[in-house]
């Protein structure tokens, strides 16, 4: 908000939700073209830019990775502070003050939840994370209603930004709060009820939640300290017993954030060790089967697993930790990790990687598309009673006259990797204007 004004802000952070939405949404369209419980990143390349798949999985395991490392650098951190904040002697006791320490103690925690091989393991730390994310909005709003920021605030700015540059050295953080693309398809995978209506409704719901609360907290914050506002506005706020367990719950949430980027990077990883240059592979018929990315096949509506062996499971995960551990240890600079994150990685899964995927499978040259209209049409034409309750009102327009949405989707999905390219171009202002502290602000 200090560098793009009140109104520009909240358009980009809208203009954001609504892209990463949607790539979310092409995400649950091209998992349609595949087997039950076997969507990936790996298996979409794999009938798609086959020959690609393995720079797709790097780019994505590259990416997890970093953004892990950065959550662990936030730790060592923070920690120092939030045992300051409790106990001021707290600094006569070096190993209280050394973030070495604090990196190694949380890794003790976070090892074994890395170790779970589905993201619904992990649905019970989630919860406390998102208790964490609501303790910090409610410290923000009690701050800002309370007013007792008023003699520190700058000057607000509703209309007026600060420059085109500034402006464009926030979109990198920005990309970075709304990426969760990377779990998307572990989420499709999973899902009980994996129809339409139910995962759009996952898509439209998580998305809203998140643009609805970077939207409150960037105003009221804004509000609050005006242009003086910091990066990290948790820092800002006088010392207190709230504003250090506001730290706490910072470490809280990244702390438990992490097992979400290993899940994803032990897939890439895995996808890229197992990839071989390959032809298409096509059935008898002619068009290639939807279960051609050879992934193991499954019951209907039951999640197939990573399929990973123990020993291969452990083996790849152990490697993430240890490096992830060893980085973590000795790079003390959060600036350069996240603007490669913000910039590229991000950008890659979250608009150019969807765009481009269901753009090719969705062709009506391609023979994977035609394979499900064909199915599509068979459903059509079943019984009423073998009918999906939730696709009841979605369907009743025909799979034949919804052919305009289609290629509107189609050229939209086009469209999102080009909008998105200018963000490419931005990790280079974002080291200059040394942004570290507002991205762990939005972390």
């Amino acid at each position: 908000m200090s560098h793009m004004g009140i109104l520009l802000g909240v358009f980009i952070l809208v203009w954001a939700g609504l892209t990463a939405g949607f790539g979310l949404y092409l995400q649950t369209r091209c998992a349609r073209y595949l087997e039950r419980g076997s969507a990936s990143f790996f298996a979409l390349s794999q009938i798609t830019y086959p020959n690609a798949a393995v720079i797709f999985d790097a780019a994505i395991a590259i990416k997890c990775f970093g953004v892990g490392v950065s959550y662990l650098i936030i730790i060592g951190d923070l920690m120092p502070g939030v045992v300051r904040g409790f106990s001021e002697n707290a600094g006569g006791v070096s190993f209280l003050v050394d973030r070495h320490f604090w990196v190694t103690g949380f890794m003790l925690i976070v090892i074994p939840l890395s170790f779970l091989r589905r993201l619904d393991s992990l649905k019970y730390t989630s919860v406390i994370a998102l208790i964490s994310i609501g303790y910090l909005v409610i410290l923000v709003l009690a701050h800002f209603f309370k007013g007792d920021t008023m003699k520190d605030r700058g000057i607000i700015r509703v209309i007026q930004w600060d420059g085109f540059v500034p402006t464009l050295s926030s979109f990198p953080v920005i990309v970075f709060a709304y990426t969760c693309h990377q779990n998307m398809f572990s989420i499709l995978n999973e899902i009980n009820n994996n129809s339409h209506f139910r995962t759009t409704s996952v898509v439209v719901a998580s998305t809203g939640v998140a643009g609805f609360i970077y939207i409150l907290v960037a105003i009221t914050g804004y509000l609050s300290f005006g242009n003086a506002v910091a990066g990290n506005i948790m820092g800002m706020y006088t010392p207190s017993v709230t504003s250090t367990i506001g730290k706490a719950a910072i470490v809280m949430l990244v702390m438990f954030s992490y097992p979400l980027q290993v899940h994803p990077c032990r897939a890439s990883v895995d996808a890229v060790l197992k990839w071989r240059p390959r032809r298409t592979v096509d059935s008898p018929n002619g068009s290639p089967s939807r279960s051609v990315s050879s992934l193991p096949s499954g019951k209907p509506g039951q999640s197939k697993g990573d399929g990973m062996g123990e020993t291969r499971f452990a083996a790849i995960t152990t490697l993430i930790i240890v490096l992830s551990y060893i980085v973590a240890m000795t790079v003390a600079s959060l600036d350069k990790v996240l603007a490669y994150v913000g910039s590229t990685g991000s950008t890659s899964i979250s608009f150019i990687l969807p765009g481009l995927f269901y753009y090719k499978i969705s062709s009506p040259d391609s023979p994977h598309h035609q394979r499900l209209m064909k199915e599509d049409d068979d459903e059509w034409d079943a019984p009423e009673g073998e009918e999906d309750e939730d696709e009841t009102l979605l369907s009743r327009m025909g799979p034949r006259g919804s052919s305009w949405r289609k290629k509107l989707l189609r050229r939209l999905s086009l469209a999102l990797a080009p909008i998105d390219n200018p963000y490419l171009a931005l990790s280079e202002a974002y080291f200059e204007d040394g942004l570290v502290e507002r991205a762990r602000a939005w972390v």
